[in-house]
């Protein structure tokens, strides 16, 4: 039996937490949700298994879901260990989805905000869901966000 449970956020890790900030604000409609939050002490360190973690960040709400609906977390460590971009088809969280009302139009204000294409825009017939158009595109810092409409 599953336990009793809530999904509350997604974090994401960047370089530049204001840079992803905005961008997924100015792409997305994301709105930030304060206070930002600068984390340190004994307590973030045990957590993440870090000596003298510190942590710098915030929350944004998700476009469609009210002020308490889950939000996207982006924070960065002050101290960041680097790594290859994440590509599709490698294990652990894959990516970021949203519905948008045209995808060719998302996919250009996403390159136009400083992310890029991924593969290009495929429409698929979904057996009893209808028509997807689909794309895969990458964020500033390289991270995978699903483009996606329904008809």
């Amino acid at each position: 039996m599953p336990i009793k449970a809530r999904y509350v956020h997604t974090n994401l890790m960047a370089r530049d937490w204001r840079r992803l900030v905005q961008f997924y604000c100015d792409v997305f409609g994301c709105v930030p949700k304060p206070p930002e939050r600068d984390i340190s002490g004994d307590w973030i360190s045990r957590v993440a298994g870090l000596n003298n973690a510190r942590l710098r960040g915030m929350h944004l709400v998700l476009p469609g879901f009210g002020k308490d609906g889950p939000t996207l977390e982006i924070f960065t460590y002050d101290e960041m260990i680097p790594g290859p971009k994440p590509v599709a088809n490698e294990p652990g969280y894959g990516h970021l989805a949203f519905a948008v009302d045209d995808v060719p139009a998302a996919l250009s204000a996403v390159i136009a905000a400083g992310g890029s294409a991924l593969g290009e825009v495929a429409t698929a017939p979904v057996a009893g869901a209808g028509q997807l158009w689909v794309v895969y595109a990458r964020d500033p810092e390289g991270n995978i966000i699903e483009l996606q409409h329904w008809s």
